[in-house]
């Protein structure tokens, strides 16, 4: 009998070890992480139309990750999407002024995200600055049905 208790006891164990790292390995994958917040600042950009594009979504530079979507909300003034993005603090003041922001895709129809390609100013970006130079979203019905009007003429 105290040989089943033991034998039970590492079964829960295993378990218990096999549930944390599954929960752990979730939250790394969908970038959730679990470990010490890292130092950030905040850039804004306003799109005319940015697609599919949601909060979380990654932010990319040369294909590589250096932030995330924080919040996406309707530009009162503008009637634009104003998409906030924070980027790790190692980047503050490195980006040039004329760094532009372009909504693109993974794939055929894969996730949408933001890519930043720099510039050549001098003039650099901080904490609460805005993004000039932005490329709306490519909307796949929009390319199918400008194709289907263009067969039919």
């Amino acid at each position: 009998m105290k040989r089943n208790s033991v034998l039970e006891l590492g079964v829960g164990i295993f378990m218990l070890a096999g549930i944390l790292g599954l929960v752990f390995l979730g939250l790394r994958v969908s970038g959730l992480g679990v470990g010490m917040p890292s130092d950030t600042f905040t850039l804004n950009a306003n799109f005319s139309n940015i697609g599919g594009l949601r909060p979380d979504a990654k932010v990319t530079m040369s294909g590589v990750r250096i932030g995330k979507v924080t919040d996406i909300e309707l530009d009162q003034k503008w009637f634009d999407a104003k998409v906030v993005m924070e980027l790790d603090s190692q980047y503050d003041g490195k980006l040039s002024e004329d760094t532009t922001a372009a909504i693109l895709t993974s794939g055929l129809l894969g996730e949408q995200y933001i890519g930043l390609t720099v510039g050549g100013a001098p003039d650099t970006l901080h904490d609460g600055d805005v993004i000039r130079d932005t490329q709306q979203a490519l909307v796949l019905e929009e390319l199918i049905q400008q194709f289907v009007s263009n067969m039919a003429n």
